[in-house]
């Protein structure tokens, strides 16, 4: 029998598949990157592991982030979907909130439900507020609509009645009737997905649900059966959305899960670096070819929030799932810019992604990207990326920056191409400055306290001009920075968020509920862990969602066991003043929710061995080429270093650019890099 050790992880983005794999018993990583083929997702994830040379044989754990669930949203392409709900509520997914979030427009739309009219139907049954039945589930009807369904073609089915978060009897009825009327079709309740009182939310959520369900049913079957057929023995996972991995069955039965499954690798390998290196404060960025996130870490946890807009919360829709607090933005290296009818340059969102990916590629885009301008710059050489698996033609970017950009913009003379695309990369540098300042100061942070921590492929390019124009002293760039989700992947836990709608003034009395309320999560946590991974917890936290009484918004207050009247008081007055600037300590402050989560382990490398540095007392530059940066500077002959020849102390003045298989390090003008002992670039920068 072949002694399964590996334990792989395969990140699918926009523009490339990543593919990270570490051997326990040797403590040796491979790394992997092919471009993402859209046709097939896990053809792009083999082809990783394929360049990689790891055999899937030896695999014990293999865990996959994707953004199938997020793209069938933002392209409509999931199953044809039906709701059943409450009689006279049918109608309550176009209704919502009955907001107006964008109030002065006269254009203004929300996107489209996922649910047309003619598929919603709604049944008698009514439960009250306080769980107790009005109104008894009429089956008969419910199966009448079963065979509407049926005949109508129905793909999935959305169950979701009112107050049934208190009381789930009549859900759980229902999707038993339907599943016996209906066997080939997905059928999900809301309180399958959360027992909070959010009425509207919880209904989106479980139409979202059905909406994705059969597509990424049939992608985990044929992606485990891709596996099973390279021999394949051990356990798949899927990454989750709130920072842990979930099994099979798990992703299968709440999709919406992985909304944001790609993205949360690298903010769980930034709180991993942020407990190592002990940064307090830590701002994880992450920049790749269609997208840059960013993430605040603190006390190095990352945040993780119980709602989340696919689509934005001006046209989108709910989901009431936790996600990792991250800030997204359309900029990325392969984000196009063009000159627009104004004759003004534009950046994003629009992305070459890997089909036909940028001009450099030769892949045939024609279109200049923000990698093509870090190319014509001298940035990114052009035999260094992916290892010079993918070499980059340098006089195409040129060219097509030049007619696309610099000449409709007026440049002339020998700099126009670089004015141009430093012009590009000056409209990048600005979208993801703001998507900083949304994260940390708009949330009340002193973005100056922070540690810029940059990864993805591009990331490190743009670090210490975010830094800067931040006033951000230090910028953090880890091992492999292309690969880092994947890292972060493979140190991923096993994690369960759990949560019940309580509702009560703070008072003894009250804490006594909520403790039993916790009790019964934790024992249903619990039984999840050892079923995904056969051990018990390793880490867990409770949290209320408190506020004023009269107010609709609540902030999230940790507690402890054991937790007092006034210590809970303290806790949520802190956590108010700090998100609103004020107190008001007239008011009686109540609980509204109770909030659980539990993480579990499984087998993972440390952060030792995955940053492992070179042995060299001596490293000297594998090149020198001219690199444009912006004034005072302009083009400067400038050492290029091969990150795996510096050694933990090594010291780099700039300018200076350090590559890599996965990522290219700009060190600007001034700067001054450092290798950490985790093998970390760790650059102090020029604020003056």
């Amino acid at each position: 029998m072949t002694e399964r050790s590996y334990l792989i992880a395969a990140d699918t983005g926009g523009t490339f598949t990543d593919v990270a794999a570490f051997d326990s018993s040797s403590g040796k990583v491979w790394y992997g990157k092919a471009l993402t083929n859209y046709t097939n997702l896990a053809d792009g994830a083999l082809e990783g592991l394929e360049g990689a040379d790891v055999d899937l044989a030896q695999g014990l754990l293999f865990k996959h982030g994707t953004t199938h669930v997020i793209n069938a949203f933002i392209q409509r392409s999931g199953a044809k979907t039906a709701l059943v709900t409450t009689r006279g509520f049918s109608d309550l997914l176009e209704i919502g909130r009955g907001n107006r979030p964008v109030p002065f427009s006269q254009r203004y739309r929300r996107d489209p439900v996922l649910v047309p009219r003619d598929l919603r139907f709604d049944v008698d049954e009514r439960i009250d507020a306080r769980g107790q039945v009005v109104v008894a589930l009429n089956e008969s009807e419910l199966e009448e609509v079963a065979e509407r369904l049926r005949a109508m073609g129905v793909e999935a089915v959305a169950v979701a009645f009112l107050n049934a978060y208190i009381n789930s009897a009549h859900e759980e009825r229902a999707v038993e009737v339907l599943r016996k009327r209906l066997p080939s079709a997905y059928i999900t309740a809301g309180t399958a997905l959360s027992r909070e009182w959010y009425e509207y939310e919880r209904t989106s959520t479980a139409a979202a649900n059905a909406y994705v369900g059969p597509k990424m049913r049939h992608y985990v079957d044929a992606f485990d059966a891709r596996l099973r057929q390279r021999d394949f023995e051990g356990t798949f996972y899927m990454m989750g959305s709130g920072g842990g991995v979930l099994s099979t069955d798990r992703s299968v039965s709440e999709p919406v899960a992985l909304v944001e499954s790609g993205p949360v690798g690298g903010c769980i390998g930034a709180a991993r670096y942020a407990a190592e290196l002990g940064c307090e404060k830590l701002i994880a960025f992450d920049m790749g070819g269609t997208t840059a996130k960013c993430a605040l870490v603190m006390d190095a946890q990352f945040d993780v929030q119980p709602l989340y807009y696919v689509g934005g919360y001006d046209h989108g829709f709910p989901l009431r799932t936790p996600v990792i607090d991250i800030v997204e933005v359309g900029a990325g290296g392969g984000s196009i810019a063009q000159v627009d009818s104004g004759g003004d340059l534009m950046v994003g969102p629009r992305s070459a992604g890997s089909e036909p990916g940028p001009v450099a590629f030769g892949r045939g885009g024609v279109e200049p990207t923000v990698t093509d301008a870090n190319l014509a710059l001298g940035r990114i050489g052009t035999g260094a990326f992916m290892g010079g698996r993918l070499r980059l033609d340098l006089e195409k970017a040129r060219q097509a920056i030049e007619t696309r950009v610099a000449d409709p913009l007026g440049y002339g003379g020998a700099d126009s191409v670089d004015l141009a695309a430093q012009g590009i990369l000056d409209l990048a540098n600005i979208a993801m400055t703001n998507a900083i300042k949304e994260i940390s100061i708009e949330r009340g942070h002193d973005v100056r306290e922070f540690t810029l921590f940059v990864f993805g492929g591009s990331g490190p390019l743009f670090g210490s001009q975010l830094a800067r124009a931040l006033r951000i002293p230090r910028v953090l760039v880890p091992p492999h920075p292309g690969n880092f989700s994947c890292l972060g992947m493979l140190l991923a836990p096993i994690r369960v968020d759990l949560a019940r709608t309580v509702v009560g003034d703070v008072s003894p009395a009250m804490l006594r509920e909520t403790e039993a309320v916790f009790a019964d999560l934790e024992r249903a946590a619990r039984s999840t862990l050892e079923r995904e991974c056969g051990s018990g917890a390793i880490r867990s936290e409770r949290s209320f969602e408190m506020r004023y009484r009269g107010q609709k918004h609540s902030v999230r207050v940790r507690v402890d066991r054991g937790s007092t009247v006034d210590s809970i008081l303290q806790k949520f007055e802190a956590t108010y003043g700090a998100r609103y600037g004020h107190v008001n300590g007239s008011c009686a402050v109540e609980i509204v929710g109770a909030r659980l989560f539990m993480e579990g382990d499984v087998a993972r490398p440390t952060l030792e061995v995955l940053g492992s540095a070179s042995n060299s007392t001596t490293p000297k530059p594998s090149s020198r080429r001219s690199v444009y940066f912006p004034q005072p500077f302009n083009r400067i002959e400038t050492d290029v270093w091969d990150r795996a020849s510096l050694p933990v102390g090594f010291r780099i003045s700039g300018p200076a650019i350090i590559e890599e298989y996965s990522a290219t390090t700009v060190i600007l003008p001034g700067d001054c890099a450092q290798i950490g002992r985790l093998g970390e670039i760790s650059i102090s920068c020029d604020l003056s």
